[in-house]
Order: C-alpha cells, then structure tokens, then sequence
C-alpha cells in the first residue's frame, strides 16, 4: 500500500479537485488529505470505500501496489459467484482471527462486491452501519430468506 498516496494525489488532480476539495468530500482537513497523499499518515479502513467513491476508482486500485490503472478487472469464478450475490441479505461466518464483532450472527445486506472487498449494511446493536469488509476475511456466507 505505499502507493497509495501517489494514487489518490494522481486521481485528484485528474479530477481537477484540490486537496481542499476533496478534503471537503471526505470531511477531513486538508492536512490530512496532505498527509495520506505524502505517505506520512494512511487513511482508516473504513474511509477507503469512500475515497475510491469520490474518485471514482476501485478498493483494488486504492490497496494494490501492483494494480497501475482503474478500470474493472474481468470477473471470474468465486468473484462471480459474489458478485450475484449484491442486493441480497446474508450472514457471514468469519474465520476466528478475522471476526468482526460488529456482523457476527447479523443478517448483512451486500450493497456491492468489488473485487476482494464487499460493503455491506447491517442493524445491529450500535444502530445501522454500513461497512467495507475484506472477502478474505468469510469463512462461509449464508443466503437469508426473506421473513428471517
């Protein structure tokens, strides 16, 4: 992930949007977007969802040091078994070391699946929330039905 700054320096100028801009967009200060741009800070997990959202790139893009340009990978095999799987509710299994807390036993709703990152939204305890979650990460997803 070292060039993940580069990227979204690059990607912002490109879009013609100042630090100040896009700043704004994220609703961080400017020194942060300085910051992550010159690899002395990284962005939280949960913000990249929403960089690669304003910028219009993909997670993979973002996170992948050997990924040199936006543009959707072809879809192949698990990931279009997952990716058929965006609008319907679930409950993931997680393995042990990866658990999250926040979606155990909690029927999701996968908003979207981007290569080996899926968002999802879930009501759970802490009220609804809305998560970008590592596909590395499920042990096992199951299909809710509908009345569950």
């Amino acid at each position: 992930m070292e060039k993940l700054g580069v990227k979204i320096a690059d990607k912002r100028k490109s879009l013609g949007m100042t630090q100040i801009d896009f700043a704004e967009k994220m609703h961080v200060t400017r020194q942060t977007v300085s910051r992550w741009e010159a690899g002395t800070a990284m962005p939280d997990i949960d913000k990249i969802g929403e960089i690669a959202d304003i910028l219009g790139v993909s997670c993979d893009y973002l996170l992948k040091d050997d990924m040199a340009e936006p543009g959707a990978a072809q879809t192949k095999g698990i990931g279009k078994l997952l990716k058929s799987l965006a609008g319907r509710t679930v409950r993931f299994a997680f393995f042990d070391e990866e658990a999250d807390i926040d979606l155990f036993n909690t029927p999701c709703l996968i908003k979207d699946f981007e290569g080996s990152w899926m968002r999802v939204i879930a009501d759970t305890k802490k009220g609804r929330i809305e998560k970008l979650i590592p596909v590395s990460s499920v042990l096992s997803i199951e299909i809710v039905k509908e009345g569950n």
